[in-house]
C-alpha cells in the first residue's frame, strides 16, 4: 500500500556514495554483529509474517466447525484450534525475544560507532591549525561533535534493523499474498505506482516551500538571538518597537511558507488513504465473490485482509528510511569534512631538549624574529620582512594602531600559525625545532578576553600548572591582587565559577587569568592588553606586580594604554606590519614621530 504521512525536507549529502564508503569503514569491525542482526531480523520478521496465515487456519477450522454442526456433523474442532493458537503464541513470543536481542546488538554497535567518531573528532580538533577556526564559527564546529554525531547515532540504530525488517516484511507479505491469490494481490498493489508518482509530484511542489520555511526560521532565530544578546542596547536606544516590527515581518513570511509547505505535504496522507481504501474495497468485493464461488477459503480471505493492511507499514517505513539514510549520510559527510581537514605540520623528529634531568627548564628567553613574513591569507600579507632581536630578560612593548599586527606577532611566536617565510628563534633554535608543547610550556600568556571554565577558583588559577598546591595558588593570587576578592566569595578558593558567571566582573576575571600567569612562572611572558578590563587603581596595582613578574623574564607587552609601558626596555612601534620606530619611552617622545602622536592623542585635554 502507498506510504502515508507528511513529507519532510531532508538535507542530502553532496557525495552520497563516497561518504557511505567512508562510513562503512566504521561499521566493518562489527560485521559479525551486523550479520547476526540480519539473520535475527529475517527470522523475527518471517515468524511475524506467518502469524496471520496461521491465525487464518484457526478461523477456517472454526468456520468449518460451525458449518459442520449446522449440518449435523461433529462440530467445532476445539483441540485443533487450541493447538494452532498455542503455536501462534509461541511464534509471537519467539519473535519478540529475537527482536529484543536484535535491538540490544544494534544499540551496542551504534554506541561504539558514535564513541569512536566523537573520540576522533576531539583528537582532530586539537590537531587543527587556528586558521581552521578562523574560518568557522564556534557553532559550526560544535554541531559536528554534537548534532551531527547525534544524528548518526539516532538514525543508525533505527535504520539497519527497520530497513531489514521492512524489506523482509514487504517481500514475505507479497509472496504469501500471491500464494493466497494472485488476482487479489494485483488489485491490492496496483495503487502503489500511482501513489508513488503523486508523492514525487507533491515533493517537487513542496520542496521550495520547505526550503523557504527553513530559511525564514533561521532568520527568526538569528533575529531573536541578536535582540536577546543585545537587549540592553535595544532598551537603551528604545528599539523595542522596531525589533517587534522586524520580528512580525519575518514571522509572517515564515507563516506563509509554512502554510504552503504543510498544505502540500498534508495532501499526501488523505490522498494515499483514499487510494488505499479504494483498493481495499476492490479486494473485499472480489475476495467475497471468490469465497462464494469456493475458489478461496474464508480463513484465507481473513488472512489476506490482514496482509493488505500490514503491507502499508513497511512500505511507508522504507519510504521514510530513505530520508533517514539521506540525513544520516549528510551528517556523516559533515563529520568527515572536519576529520579530513589539513592538520598542523608534524612535529620535528629531533626536538630541542628543553628540560634538564631534574625537570628544570633550560630556556633562557632570547627571541629573534628574522625577516618574518606572514598573512592569514597568503594574498594579504599583514607582517612583511619583520626582524627583531630580544635579549633574555628584556621587556619589549609593542604598540601601534588597530590592525598593525601586534597580536599576530606573539601568535607566531607561540606557533599558533606557521610563517609564510622567515624564521623565529628562541635561544638560537628555530621554533620549529621545538615540540609545540615544550615551547608553550615556557610561555605564559594573558589575553584581553579573560577565559575561565566551569570549575573552582582554585582549579582555574592552576590551569597552567595542574600540580600546584593551595599555597602556590594563594601566593600567585596575592601577587595579582585578587586574593582579597576571592576571600569575599562564599566558598573562597572553592567557589565554582564559569565563563558566564554573573557574580564576577570582567575585571575580576582578568585578575584571575593574571594570577594564572603568575603561578605558571614562565620564561617568556606575553601580556596582550592584560589590564584593559580593570580600573585605574587596580591597573596600577597589577603594574607593580607585573614589574616583579617580568624581572629576569623576556616579556612582550601589547598595550593601547601607552601610560602602562613607559618603563619598557624597548618599545616597538608597528604600522601595517612593519617597525616604524624603535626606542624607549623618552627617546620616542623626543623623536616627535608616530609614537609621540599616539601618546599625545591619549592625553589631549
Amino acid at each position: 500500500m502507498p506510504p502515508r504521512g507528511n513529507i519532510k525536507p531532508v538535507q542530502k549529502a553532496k557525495n552520497f556514495k563516497g561518504t557511505f564508503k567512508k562510513f562503512f569503514v566504521y561499521l566493518r569491525p562489527f560485521m559479525f554483529a551486523l550479520l547476526m542482526i540480519a539473520i535475527l531480523s529475517i527470522a523475527s520478521t518471517a515468524i511475524s509474517i506467518m502469524g496471520p496465515s496461521v491465525s487464518g487456519q484457526a478461523t477456517t477450522l472454526l468456520f468449518e466447525g460451525v458449518v459442520s454442526k449446522a449440518n449435523g456433523g461433529s462440530g467445532i474442532n476445539f483441540a485443533g484450534i487450541s493447538r494452532i493458537l498455542l503455536i501462534l503464541l509461541a511464534m509471537y513470543i519467539s519473535s519478540a525475544l529475537i527482536s529484543f536481542i536484535c535491538n540490544f546488538i544494534i544499540n551496542s554497535v551504534t554506541v561504539k560507532v558514535s564513541y569512536q567518531l566523537r573520540k576522533e573528532i576531539a583528537a582532530k580538533i586539537n590537531r587543527l591549525p587556528l586558521s581552521y577556526f578562523d574560518s568557522k564559527t564556534h557553532g559550526e564546529v560544535l554541531s559536528r561533535v554534537t548534532n551531527d554525531v547525534d544524528t548518526i547515532s539516532a538514525n543508525l540504530s533505527n535504520t539497519i534493523q527497520q530497513f531489514l525488517n521492512s524489506l523482509v516484511t514487504v517481500v514475505g507479505v507479497i509472496a504469501i499474498m500471491v500464494i493466497i491469490s494472485l488476482k487479489l494481490t494485483l488489485i491490492a498493489l496496483i495503487v502503489i505506482p500511482v501513489s508513488g508518482m503523486l508523492a514525487m509530484l507533491i515533493v517537487k511542489l513542496s520542496q521550495k516551500h520547505f526550503y523557504s520555511q527553513q530559511q525564514y526560521l533561521g532568520h527568526i532565530n538569528g533575529h531573536i538571538e541578536e535582540m536577546y544578546s543585545g537587549h540592553i542596547i535595544v532598551k537603551t536606544y528604545n528599539y523595542e518597537n522596531k525589533a517587534i516590527e522586524q520580528f512580525e515581518q519575518l514571522n509572517t513570511q515564515l507563516q506563509d511558507s509554512s502554510l504552503k509547505a504543510q498544505f502540500l505535504s498534508g495532501v499526501m496522507m488523505p490522498l494515499s488513504g483514499f487510494l488505499g481504501n479504494i483498493a481495499y474495497v476492490a479486494v473485499c468485493i472480489v475476495g467475497g465473490l471468490e469465497a462464494i464461488a469456493g475458489r478461496i477459503a474464508i480463513g484465507n480471505i481473513q488472512a489476506f485482509f490482514q496482509y493488505v493492511r500490514r503491507l502499508n507499514q513497511p512500505i511507508s517505513q522504507i519510504s521514510q528510511l530513505m530520508n533517514t539514510i539521506q540525513a544520516m549520510i549528510a551528517a556523516a559527510e559533515r563529520v568527515f569534512e572536519i576529520l579530513d581537514e589539513t592538520e598542523l605540520l608534524p612535529e620535528t623528529n629531533d626536538p630541542v631538549v628543553v628540560y634538564d634531568e631534574d625537570g628544570n627548564s633550560k630556556v633562557k628567553g632570547e627571541v629573534v624574529f628574522e625577516n618574518v613574513r606572514f598573512g592569514y591569507d597568503p594574498q594579504q600579507i599583514i607582517i612583511s620582512n619583520f626582524s627583531m632581536f630580544v635579549k633574555p630578560g628584556q621587556n619589549v612593548a609593542i604598540v601601534g594602531p588597530t590592525g598593525a599586527g601586534k597580536t599576530t606577532l606573539v601568535k607566531l611566536l607561540m606557533r599558533f600559525y606557521e610563517l609564510n617565510s622567515g624564521t623565529i628563534y628562541v635561544d638560537g633554535q628555530d621554533i620549529r625545532n621545538y615540540r609545540r608543547k615544550d615551547l608553550r610550556d615556557n610561555i605564559g600568556m594573558v589575553l584581553q578576553d579573560a577565559w575561565l571554565y566551569s570549575g573552582s577558583v582554585y582549579d582555574n588559577v592552576r590551569y597552567g600548572k595542574p600540580d600546584a598546591d593551595m599555597a602556590e595558588v594563594v601566593a600567585a593570587c596575592k601577587q595579582a591582587h585578587v586574593h582579597h576578592f576571592i576571600k569575599t566569595l562564599e566558598n573562597g578558593y572553592n567557589t565554582v565559577i564559569g565563563e558566564e558567571t554573573a557574580a564576577i566582573s570582567q575585571g575580576q576575571k582578568q585578575l584571575l587569568t593574571i594570577a594564572r600567569a603568575f603561578l605558571k612562572d614562565p620564561k617568556i611572558l606575553i601580556l596582550d592588553e592584560a589590564t584593559s578590563s580593570v580600573d585605574t587603581r587596580t591597573e596600577q596595582l597589577i603594574q607593580d606586580g607585573m614589574e616583579k613578574l617580568m624581572q629576569g623574564r623576556t616579556s612582550f607587552v601589547i598595550a593601547h594604554r601607552l601610560s602602562t609601558i613607559r618603563n619598557a626596555d624597548i618599545i616597538l612601534v608597528l604600522d601595517h606590519g612593519d617597525i616604524v620606530e624603535v626606542g624607549n619611552h623618552e627617546s620616542l617622545l623626543a623623536m616627535n614621530g608616530f609614537y609621540a602622536k599616539l601618546y599625545n592623542s591619549q592625553f589631549e585635554g
